[in-house]
């Protein structure tokens, strides 16, 4: 008798591991492809699985959030028009400005001038979130939340000249993207540009036809270009910042309740990435020295001229941004605000 209560009792436990087992490993009801731009090792895309992982957690598994990083599903500007067509439905990558120039108001440099002023222009609160929101919203893309990676500098194959002196040529061919904010800029401090896709950098810096970028933050350049980079300019005249976006078709698809699980992890990621940024650029870039590449820090009023020459452009992005929007941009971003 009491061998027949056990076998019982070991089918009755086998059956409720089974059945438990069935509901955690069950097949998700709603999939998420995520698209990401950065390598499998950078910090964006660590956050980008920590918010799939907090998602499926919270909802039970419900909903299960794949992540491709690296551009596997395309580089930023084709994964932007799939999230408004709806057939990506979620992403973190810089925002394109194809479709809107005015697009490029998150990379004007020249307005951030250091760790502090970060804390307050990224917030969810901020003049610049909700400008972003209303813009990329127009275009049915719903903006979740900023990745805030690090601030900006300059890596190359050969040495600058008088690096901190906008009046002086660099005698260096950079890659920038192909927006004017950073064609402008980077030309105010001295540098000649071309531009080349994102995918094909790493190759262009090797085989010489351009000798560094502007453009890149700490941890990206060293993720994608450590093999080719020489030196690193920690400049700091503007702030890496990317959108964690979500399809506005598959967005009003979600449940409430649905949507506030998503919202409150990117909410969480993107906290966390403003609050670690500096210690982020302090980390590649002690990385970067033990790789052998030569940096170069400098103090903020060291890079006063730069961020000065910086803002010397912005009245030249009226032309594609509009004045209109440029004029609350100076009343509402300008150094000092």
């Amino acid at each position: 008798m009491l061998k027949g209560n056990k076998s019982l009792f070991m089918v009755l436990v086998v059956a409720l591991v089974v059945c438990f087992a069935g509901t955690a490993f069950a097949a998700p009801e709603i999939s998420v492809k995520f698209a990401g731009q950065n390598p499998a090792d950078h910090p964006a895309t660590d956050v980008m699985n920590q918010i799939a992982a907090e998602v499926a957690e919270k909802s039970g598994g419900r909903i299960e959030i794949k992540v491709y990083p690296a551009n596997q599903l395309g580089d930023y500007t084709l994964v932007f028009e799939e999230l408004i067509r709806g057939t990506i439905e979620m992403a973190c990558i810089s925002v394109p400005s194809q479709f809107d120039p005015r697009l490029e108001l998150v990379y004007v440099n020249g307005f951030v001038r250091g760790y502090d002023d970060v804390k307050k222009v990224f917030a969810p609160e901020s003049w610049l979130f909700g400008k972003m929101s209303e813009l990329i919203g127009n275009l049915e893309v719903k903006l979740l939340g900023f990745f805030v990676e690090g601030m900006i500098g300059t890596g190359s194959t050969k040495a600058a000249v008088d690096p901190l002196n906008p009046k002086v040529a660099k005698d260096v061919l950079v890659r920038v993207p192909n927006m004017d904010v950073y064609k402008l800029a980077a030309e105010a401090m001295g540098y000649r540009t071309v531009t080349i896709p994102y995918a094909d950098v790493y190759q262009s810096m090797q085989t010489g036809v351009c000798d560094g970028v502007n453009g890149y933050p700490t941890a990206q350049a060293y993720t994608a270009l450590r093999d080719v980079l020489k030196h690193w300019y920690a400049t700091n005249y503007s702030m890496e910042c990317l959108n964690i976006m979500f399809s506005g078709k598959a967005w009003k698809a979600l449940k409430p309740e649905d949507q506030k699980i998503i919202q409150d992890a990117v909410s969480r990621g993107a906290a966390k990435s403003i609050e670690m940024a500096e210690e982020t650029d302090a980390k590649y870039m002690q990385m970067m020295r033990d790789y052998g590449i030569e940096v170069h820090t400098y103090t903020q009023e060291e890079l006063t001229p730069l961020a000065e020459a910086c803002a010397t452009t912005w009245e030249k992005l009226e032309k594609n941004m509009t004045k209109e929007l440029m004029d609350e941009f100076r009343k509402n971003m300008a150094p000092g605000k």
